[in-house]
């Protein structure tokens, strides 16, 4: 299995529905929560290029948040990614 990581909040409802969309297909993942850390916000901003969440990697290859996880799973790419990173 590749290495996921979620950067997330708490209260995000986005990065809920990526955690269940990854649930869904059975997929462990990493959570990180930048919401009370300015410093690890930080670092997402710089790894992603995003300054929201929720930003999701999977291997070395950033996703994006929760729409482009969810268009990539739709498109039957998200199956790919996970086998090429594995």
């Amino acid at each position: 299995m590749p290495n996921i990581i979620i950067y997330c909040t708490l209260s995000c409802p986005f990065c809920t529905m990526a955690k269940r969309l990854l649930d869904g297909k059975e997929l462990e993942y990493t959570l990180i929560d930048v919401g009370a850390d300015s410093g690890l916000w930080q670092a997402m901003e710089e790894k992603s290029g995003r300054n929201t969440v929720p930003q999701i990697f999977i291997g070395s290859t950033h996703i994006g948040g929760y729409d482009d996880l969810s268009a990539v799973n739709s498109s039957g790419k998200l199956d790919e990614v996970i086998k090429v990173e594995s």
